[in-house]
């Protein structure tokens, strides 16, 4: 009976070790705040696109998303707001994509969208316009109705770079150059 015991808890102990590794693990690739994965993952998924795409001699794209004019949410109606909006954006964003698609949290409001399989650049475009559609509606948080417009810079694997870093870097100044685009048109 105390063999029994002895073997019953260490079992026990080994499925509660293996239960906290796979916690810790999903926790270092995953943001906190809305369960996406992290750049870390990202990195790691990205790395895989690109080895498949060179094996397979097929594309893949990036779309790299920043929310415009974020941080007054965060200034005026206070840091639980700009999570909880966070949060929906993140949703929104996965109901956009595939399943074999990855949506990121790269930082406090830029989001990357690695779009596995998709070669053209106008099928990037239409995921864009799907987010952007999908963005456009107001998020509700409290007695708040929130309007959030992205920008949103895309990159195609092998056009726009043949590295992880470089298609991630064309991505974002794309983003960058719709965001100055849309300023220029509002003044």
């Amino acid at each position: 009976q105390e063999l029994v015991q002895f073997v019953s808890t260490q079992i026990a102990t080994a499925i509660e070790r293996k239960r906290l590794q796979s916690q810790l693990r999903h926790m270092a690739q995953h943001d906190i705040l809305t369960g996406l994965p992290n750049r870390m993952l990202l990195l790691d998924r990205l790395d895989s696109a690109l080895a498949r795409a060179r094996r397979d001699q097929q594309g893949f794209s990036l779309l790299f998303v920043d929310l415009d004019q974020f941080k007054p949410v965060n200034d005026l109606h206070g840091h639980e707001t700009g999570d909880f909006l966070l949060q929906e954006v993140a949703r929104r964003l996965r109901q956009c994509v595939r399943d074999t698609d990855t949506v990121a949290r790269v930082g406090g409001d830029e989001f990357v969208v690695l779009l596995d399989r998709a070669c053209l650049l106008a099928d990037a475009e239409l995921v864009a316009d799907k987010i952007r559609a999908e963005l456009s509606g107001a998020v509700r948080v409290r007695k708040l109705a929130l309007h959030i417009t992205p920008s949103i810079g895309i990159a195609v694997f092998p056009e726009h770079g043949d590295s992880a870093q470089q298609l991630l870097n064309h991505a974002d100044e794309a983003m960058y150059r719709v965001k100055r685009e849309a300023r220029r048109l509002r003044h």
